[in-house]
C-alpha cells in the first residue's frame, strides 16, 4: 500500500529568520512629551491661541525633566504646532487660520447666493454631527452642550452675544461627534459661522416671534442629543436651519415688496 504524501518540512530555524519581528526600541521621553502634546492639539483639547502653562508647571504635570520637556517643545516649535512669544509664554499655534479670508467673509455675509449656500453647508455637515453627537458624545460633552443652551435660553444678552453664544452652541456639537477632521474643518470657518449667525440673527430679530421660534428649535436640538436620539437629533438641526432659510427668504420677499411700494408711491405722488 503506498505511502501518503507527507507535506515538505521546513526548518524551525530558516521560520524564524523569516518572521518580521524587530528589537523594541526604549522611547525618549521627549518623544512621549511630544506625542501627548499632539495628541491634545489633534483632538481638539488644545485649541489655537492657547497657553500652555509655565515650563517649571507643565514639567511637574507631565512627570518629566525640564531637558526633556524643553527638547520636545523646540521640536513642536520647529514644525509650526508651537510658537513662543517673548515675555508672554508658549502657545498653540494657529495651524488653521481662518479657512476664508476676513474680507472674503463679509462679501459672503453679503451676498444672498453665498449666504444660501452656507445654509444649506451647515444643513447637511451639522445634520451629521449631531447625529454623531447623540451616539458618539461623552456625558461631559452632553454637559456643556446643555450648558450653552440654558446660556442662550436665559436671554438678556445683545444681538452680538446671542449670535455668539448660537455658534458656540453649534460648534459644541460638532465637537462631540468626535470626527477629528470635521472638527477642524469647521473650526477653521469659525469667523464666517460667526459672521453668518450675526448676519441670519439681525436679519430675522426684526420679524415677530423669531426669537421664540428660534430657541424651540434650539431645544428640541438639545433634547435629542441629551437623550441620545441620532434621527432626532439629525431632524431638529435640518429643520432649525431650513426654518432659517426660509425666515431670510421671507424677509428678502418683504424687501422686495417694499421696494416696489416705494417706487409706486413716489410715483404717485409725482403727478
Amino acid at each position: 500500500m503506498p505511502h501518503p504524501i507527507q507535506p515538505p518540512i521546513i526548518a524551525a530555524k530558516n521560520e524564524s529568520r523569516a518572521m518580521p519581528f524587530t528589537k523594541i526600541q526604549p522611547e525618549k521621553i521627549a518623544d512621549s512629551v511630544t506625542r501627548q502634546i499632539e495628541l491634545l492639539i489633534l483632538r481638539g483639547i488644545l485649541r489655537p491661541g492657547t497657553r500652555l502653562p509655565s515650563e517649571r508647571e507643565l514639567a511637574e504635570r507631565m512627570g518629566v525633566s525640564r531637558p526633556s520637556l524643553r527638547e520636545a517643545l523646540s521640536d513642536l516649535q520647529d514644525r509650526g504646532l508651537l510658537v513662543s512669544r517673548a515675555g508672554s509664554g508658549v502657545f498653540v499655534a494657529d495651524v488653521l487660520g481662518s479657512a476664508f479670508s476676513p474680507a472674503l467673509v463679509q462679501l459672503f455675509s453679503r451676498n444672498d447666493a453665498a449666504v444660501f449656500d452656507t445654509i444649506a453647508f451647515r444643513r447637511d455637515m451639522e445634520g451629521l454631527a449631531a447625529e454623531r453627537a447623540a451616539r458618539l458624545a461623552s456625558d461631559t460633552d452632553l454637559k456643556v452642550i446643555n450648558t450653552l443652551f440654558e446660556r442662550m435660553q436665559a436671554g438678556n444678552t445683545t444681538v452680538e452675544e446671542e449670535a455668539q453664544l448660537d455658534a458656540e452652541f453649534h460648534l459644541s456639537i460638532i465637537e462631540a461627534s468626535h470626527n477629528i477632521i470635521m472638527l477642524h474643518m469647521m473650526r477653521s470657518m469659525y469667523d464666517l459661522l460667526r459672521e453668518g449667525v450675526f448676519y441670519n440673527l439681525r436679519i430675522m430679530f426684526q420679524q415677530s416671534d423669531t426669537r421664540a421660534a428660534l430657541l424651540a428649535q434650539h431645544a428640541a436640538i438639545n433634547a435629542a442629543i441629551q437623550s441620545r436620539e441620532p434621527r432626532r437629533a439629525r431632524s431638529a438641526i435640518e429643520s432649525h436651519l431650513d426654518y432659517v432659510e426660509q425666515a431670510l427668504r421671507d424677509h428678502q420677499k418683504s424687501e422686495e415688496n417694499e421696494r416696489i411700494a416705494q417706487m409706486r408711491f413716489e410715483t404717485e405722488t409725482s403727478k
